[in-house]
């Protein structure tokens, strides 16, 4: 429990330090005179650098010191922290997000992978909900701190980064003193670096295609063909990397497996729902109703109110009865529920029904995210645990990726339609430059009101593309094995890799 408590405290600087910012980002953006497109990469960056990271630090947890890799990854975040905390305007803040990021996607898998190691995955149900009552705090906590944090005059939206450093320092320290897990040392270890670079240099090109198609290039343009067919030929050449070297990053036999490939599949759309849904929540708040970040924070309570319960309670019922499938598939159609319902929403809708969406998101977020997880570990043996969980965190996280990328983008031509509407209404010609800017304290009243209205009505949009996306995540667990978790931390033979226990 002693090493647990640190394990608990990192995954929260880890959670808190995205959540810290999500309520101040249109504050902090607004400082810097930033547009909605670097709103959206200011998320991007730092979730596109966990991502394409993720499978080499669940590599390396396979290969070298679990608690060495964890303490150097708290020591990359807590410089990142730092790095953004001085940032000078936006491309500044979006490179130093994607550093932070770095140690972002370390902590959160390394930590993952020690409890993994440390736990059986029956007993492991119930530790889950302690991840998620964690998970839970930190998200319904961040946004109040940053709230706090951004209005307050003598701090300033600076302390949304600095805030980090105390937690960060605290949690090495405890980790150093009570985190004792044996290391395994291969001589013969090797880490894949040519697969893991293909993959990100892959993943990346995609993303910033996603981000600029419809804005600065047209869908059917030379653009998209040279940014799209350069991606699936680096993606292909990652592919047949890594059927062939000994160590591979994202292992394709373990992704091959049924339950991994359909949990990884859920976990794609998942991670595409809830990152991209949940990050413009706080926008909503602000921009489009006009709320202050601490009321913006307060206001996303019920999301977390969700997660928070139904993580801790399912954690308790799959410890008991050892089954997993039901809880995820019950998680996969609230989701979906809460995200048509927030489809909805317009700058008048009231807070009671947003509140209501809000809770069903979050208890199908509590019940489907780590479960997934938990249902790839008991597929597979320890010595492949680094690598399995980090194949799932890596696609779930590119699902939030590519969510956050895809959704801004939709947002951004949705308000700039909508701005342009109320601005001729008015008999005001619009200009690029109205809309665009998220300094909306700067503008004259009438486009003021324009503009959140906009922002407040396009927002059901983007709901309603990720309840789309999450469709996809209820048909794959569907499908999913009735699996019964293993009593033991390790398989018991190599026979059973292929298949879990018998459906029931």
């Amino acid at each position: 429990m002693e090493a647990l408590s640190g394990l608990l405290l990192v995954l929260f600087v880890a959670m808190i330090s995205g959540t810290v910012v999500s309520v101040a980002l249109p504050q902090i953006i607004g400082a810097l005179n930033g547009t909605q497109s670097q709103y959206t990469w200011v998320v991007t960056a730092s979730l596109l650098a966990a991502t394409a990271s993720t499978p080499i630090w669940g590599k390396l947890a396979d290969l070298f010191s679990k608690k060495l890799l964890l303490q150097a990854s708290i020591v990359i975040f807590l410089i990142g922290s730092l790095a953004c905390g001085f940032a000078q305007n936006t491309g500044q803040l979006i490179a130093f997000r994607a550093f932070q990021g770095l140690g972002m996607g370390a902590l959160q898998i390394l930590v993952q992978v020690i409890i993994a190691a440390m736990i059986p995955p029956k007993e492991r149900g119930k530790y889950n909900g302690y991840l998620g009552g964690v998970m839970a705090v930190a998200t319904v906590g961040g946004p109040l701190l940053g709230g706090l944090i951004a209005d307050t005059s003598w701090l300033g939206w600076r302390w949304c980064f600095f805030i980090a450093v105390p937690f960060t320092v605290i949690a090495f320290a405890m980790l150093h003193k009570t985190l004792k897990i044996a290391t395994v040392r291969r001589p013969d270890a090797k880490v894949d670096y040519v697969g893991a670079t293909l993959i990100a240099a892959g993943v990346s090109v995609l993303l910033i295609w996603v981000t600029f198609v419809g804005n600065s290039f047209d869908w059917i343009s030379w653009q998209t063909a040279a940014m799209v067919g350069g991606a699936v030929i680096v993606l292909a050449a990652a592919t047949f990397v890594e059927s062939r070297v000994k160590e591979p990053v994202v292992p394709l036999h373990i992704v091959r497996m049924r339950t991994p490939a359909l949990a990884i599949v859920a976990s794609l759309a998942v991670g595409m729902a809830m990152f991209g849904g949940s990050v413009f929540l706080g926008q909503y708040f602000q921009i489009g109703r006009g709320y202050t970040p601490t009321e913006a924070g307060l206001l996303t309570i019920p999301m977390m109110f969700g997660v928070l319960v139904s993580s801790t309670i399912s954690g308790r019922l799959i410890s008991r009865s050892g089954k997993v499938k039901p809880y995820i598939v019950v998680g996969s159609v609230m989701l979906t529920l809460g995200f048509l319902c927030l489809s909805t929403i317009d700058h008048e809708t009231s807070l009671v029904v947003i509140a209501a969406a809000m809770v069903l998101v979050g208890a199908g977020v509590g019940m489907s995210m780590q479960n997934l997880v938990l249902a790839i570990q008991n597929t597979v043996p320890l010595r492949e645990l680094g690598a399995a969980s980090g194949a799932v965190t890596f696609f779930r996280s590119l699902g939030g990726t590519m969510g956050v990328s895809v959704l801004g983008a939709v947002l951004a031509n949705q308000v700039a339609t909508n701005i342009a509407e109320g601005l001729a209404k008015l008999g005001i010609k619009p200009s690029g430059s109205q809309g665009g800017n998220l300094n909306i304290a700067a503008l004259p009243e009438p486009v003021k009101t324009i503009v959140r209205a906009a922002y407040g009505d396009a927002t059901g949009h983007i709901f309603l593309i990720s309840a789309g996306i999450s469709v996809i995540g209820i048909i794959a667990v569907l499908f999913l094995p009735s699996i019964r978790l293993r009593e033991s931390v390790d398989l018991a033979a190599p026979a059973k890799v292929e298949e879990p226990a018998p459906a029931h």
